[in-house]
């Protein structure tokens, strides 16, 4: 059991097992299907026919067309919200042009032309600053903008997008080695959204990194709670359970990943450590 548990534990010496792991791949920067409306940005939900709501589609088609669409609305923009809205596709275009230092310049912009009574709206802008940051590998200056989301979201009084940003800003926290911030600005996503899978999962990832096993094995089972078909919640409460010493309840979890998720890269790392537990 020892030498099994040991060879678990070496295996974590890198990228953690679950997909949303610290510090991962940003979400807003995935290359992944269009979010449901009820968290866009309330610019894009309240009008599909907007100069946003083009832009973005555009982007997702033609990012330098999108920029060039960007650029020139710039210049005919009738108001302030205009502005914010078209630095916000600009960064839009940008990401997916790779040039992430660009689009955190440009979500910067947008977030500081953003007129006042949209702090929601400037949340999610400053989010993407700090997204686009991790992007480059500069979680201090991430930490910063994710900083100011959470301040926005705070003063919008919408409790379930601060813990979403404060989940951002817990990554990056991590990434600089902040790692008892890390676990506050997790804990007040966790209070904030309680049926934040996600927050419970990474709490569980980042306690177990500090081994605080007891923490982690309760943190996990919240999230298995809340999301039973999640593969990396599978994953994570097995590698806990390892190092725990609860070999046959890893081996249960690890299994649990091959059934929901088989082709899921999250199965193949489960694979891996059941035949490490085997040995």
């Amino acid at each position: 059991m020892i030498a099994s548990t040991l060879a678990l534990l070496l295996m974590q010496v890198g990228p953690d097992p679950s997909r949303n792991a610290f510090p991962g791949i940003p979400e807003e920067l995935r290359d992944r299907p269009e979010r449901p409306r009820a968290v866009q940005p309330p610019a894009i939900a309240s009008e599909a026919g907007s100069k946003l709501a083009e832009c973005v589609n555009l982007a997702r088609e033609d990012a330098e067309a999108a920029s060039d669409f960007a650029q020139n609305w710039r210049e005919t923009a009738a108001s302030q919200l205009e502005l914010a809205q078209s630095a916000h596709c600009l960064g839009l275009a940008l990401v997916r042009q790779g040039d992430f230092e660009g689009a955190q310049r440009a979500f910067d912009l947008a977030t500081d032309e953003v007129p006042p009574g949209a702090p929601a709206y400037q949340a999610r802008l400053a989010a993407m600053s700090g997204n686009a940051a991790m992007a480059q590998g500069k979680p201090a200056i991430a930490e910063i903008a994710f900083s100011r989301a959470v301040s926005f979201a705070t003063s919008a009084a919408d409790a379930s997008l601060a813990a979403s940003v404060s989940i951002d800003r817990a990554r990056a926290l991590v990434a600089l080695e902040r790692n008892d911030e890390a676990v506050s600005a997790l804990a007040g996503a966790r209070a904030g959204d309680p049926g934040n899978a996600r927050a419970w999962l990474l709490s569980a990832t980042l306690s177990r990194r500090l081994e605080r096993l007891g923490e982690a094995r309760e943190q996990i089972a919240q999230a298995a709670l809340l999301s039973p078909q999640d593969p990396a919640v599978g994953l994570e409460a097995g590698v806990i359970a390892a190092l725990a010493g609860r070999e046959e309840e890893a081996r249960r979890s690890f299994e649990s990943v091959l059934l929901v998720a088989p082709q899921s890269a999250e199965a193949r790392r489960a694979r891996d450590y059941l035949e490490q537990l085997a040995s």
